[in-house]
């Protein structure tokens, strides 16, 4: 019996002093906190201590039990409001509730579950012996009927609470939204997480338990989005929306963006990254070096999937979208072979000749570039836009009195540069655009220079696209239009990027970069939600540009939720994730 004593009278401490913590000064709904956490614990003490210890009435062992069962809950209900208002609250503030609440947790379980039940009362007290022993009273009719419906309420309710406080502190089930992690994951996947070893913290607080997870490349993890803003006022958007979310079964989404479209947050990804390192991308491959390597070396990506098509049968049927057929992947290799093995001596003289002969059908009169250059803005240089408009960049060029001067600069300018491209071992991301600005050059040149000859030889406009060589330059332009559509899915610069001084940058300590599976299919630590048109190559004046979301982060492991332990459904996938 004094340990019951102690127990209660421990609670009621703690708890009140909880409540004092929980004052609030600001006129926001963080002021609801205080009557909240006070309510509870009046309502603990009256009867825990009135009604139990000093009255012995153990008829309201049931009201008893509720309560205590019902005030952590309750307690955590009164933190998440006082941090729900405008101001946040101190480190130290945070530590103390967390701490209580804690505290108040564990004496409130042990009353609970070793005290307050009829079998263990009747050994506590004399009057209390028969206590096990007596029945429940039967009810009847509407009584029966409202009493099922009040425990059913009951269930329901608390069943509720305690899952979202689970979901914060032990594991969580995730549904997968997206298919860049396919053939790992697929659209509605369960996914199971535990979260108590990747240091889950209080909600709308920076106090949470000790992360022991020790990430490593390969592993699966879920995270919180980092493209978004994690400002208090999203916080708090966010911590309402996943409880709506997990009492409607994920029907009601409140936490959307400024659009009204759901947020992507968490994420599942892999880790491709670690600490210490930096990276680099090239044609699928990812490569990485550190401190104590100079050059950069294949590392372990074998789950990164390119190519969909090689899935099973019974895969593909799962796959709502193949973001490239077999064809255009084909297509993807032969252009990288290609760029790969590109002559840029050889380049040059081609580009030295296709501009020679523009000249000759040109009027060859000189006149002002810079005005051609004003034409030619980084909008016009957009490769899809130059080669949709390559029929009338063909006839501009010859008509201006500077046509074949601006011609023979963008064909030619970017030769003074190509020694500077040939660092293919310190920055082969680089290296590659350069050479990939290039054949796009040649193409582009090759066409105008065709189109020229048919003007010149007077071949009528209705007769151009008969032309084999438009034909298979048009095929070609078609190819390179859609690898460049591409090439932020296939390809990331250096990363992090090296110093002003040209000497590496590394991936901080407890940082880490991830990527989905599904890479042409990923929107993920690669890449922004915003497009930016940027050259192609930076080392050539005249570049071709291209859209590019490319913006590389590395993410904090306080942002990591847990390892994606357990897939749980569909149960012909049940299993560990690999």
């Amino acid at each position: 019996m004094k340990s019951l004593t102690r127990l209660i009278y421990a609670n009621a401490l703690v708890s009140a002093l909880y409540a004092l913590l929980s004052i609030s000064f600001h006129a926001d709904i963080s002021l609801l906190a205080f009557p909240l956490a006070l309510l509870a614990v009046a309502l603990t003490s009256y009867l825990g201590i009135l009604v139990l210890l000093k009255k012995g009435q153990v008829k309201a062992l049931t009201a008893i039990r509720k309560c205590y069962e019902y005030e952590p809950l309750v307690m955590m209900l009164a933190f998440i409001i006082q941090r729900a208002g405008k101001s946040e609250m101190p480190y130290v503030l945070d530590l103390l509730c967390a701490l209580l609440w804690l505290a108040l947790t564990v004496i409130s379980s042990i009353i609970v579950y070793r005290f307050l039940n009829a079998k263990k009362l009747s050994t506590l007290k004399e009057e209390w012996q028969d206590l096990a022993n007596v029945k429940q009273k039967k009810y009847k009719g509407l009584a029966y009927a409202g009493i099922q419906i009040l425990e059913w309420v009951d269930a329901i309710v608390y069943c509720l609470f305690a899952v979202f406080i689970l979901n914060i502190f032990l594991f969580q089930l995730y549904v997968i939204p997206s298919e860049s992690m396919v053939p790992t994951f697929l659209v509605k996947d369960r996914v199971f997480v535990l979260k108590t070893a990747a240091g889950p913290h209080f909600p709308l607080s920076k106090v949470g338990l000790p992360c022991i997870n020790r990430y490593k490349r390969g592993d699966v993890i879920v995270l919180r989005n980092p493209h978004y803003k994690t400002d208090h006022a999203s916080e708090v958007q966010k911590i309402l929306s996943d409880y709506i979310s997990m009492i409607t079964l994920n029907h009601v989404i409140l936490d959307r963006d400024e659009n009204g479209e759901q947020k992507a947050d968490p994420l599942v990804k892999r880790i491709t990254g670690q600490s210490g390192e930096q990276l680099v991308m090239l044609d699928g491959n990812l490569y990485a070096r550190t401190k104590d390597s100079e050059t950069f070396e294949k590392v372990y990506d074998e789950k990164a999937m390119w190519n969909l098509n090689s899935l099973s049968a019974a895969e593909k049927k799962k796959v709502q979208l193949f973001p490239l057929s077999q064809e255009d992947y084909d297509v993807v290799l032969e252009l990288e072979e290609e760029r790969r093995n590109l002559d840029l001596e050889m380049a040059a003289d081609e580009c030295k000749k296709l501009a020679e002969t523009f000249k000759s059908y040109s009027n060859q009169e000189s006149g002002d570039v810079s005005a051609l250059e004003s034409i030619y803005d980084s909008n016009a240089l957009f490769e899809y836009n130059f080669f949709r408009n390559i029929s009338d960049n063909a006839i501009l060029l010859l008509k201006t009195p500077a046509g074949h001067q601006w011609f023979t600069l963008f064909m030619t300018d970017w030769i003074s540069k190509a020694s500077e491209s040939s660092f293919a071992q310190t920055d082969m991301y680089a290296d590659a655009n350069f050479r990939l600005n290039v054949m796009v050059k040649l193409e582009a040149g090759k066409m105008i220079v065709r189109l020229a000859t048919l003007i010149h030889n007077e071949v009528p406009t209705v007769a151009w696209s008969e032309d084999k060589e438009i034909q298979e330059g048009l095929l070609k332009i078609q190819k390179l239009n859609a690898y460049i559509g591409r090439l932020d899915q296939r390809n990331m610069p250096v990363f992090p990027k090296n110093k002003e001084d040209g000497s590496p940058d590394y991936i901080p300590a407890n940082c880490f970069f991830m990527m989905g599976d599904n890479r042409y299919n990923s929107l993920d630590m690669r890449h922004s939600y915003d497009y930016k048109l940027i050259p192609l190559s930076s080392l050539d004046k005249y570049s071709v540009t291209y859209y590019s979301n490319m913006e590389p982060q590395y993410v904090s492991r306080e942002k990591i939720l847990g390892k994606a332990s357990f897939r749980i459904w569909p149960f012909t996938r049940l299993g560990l994730v690999k």
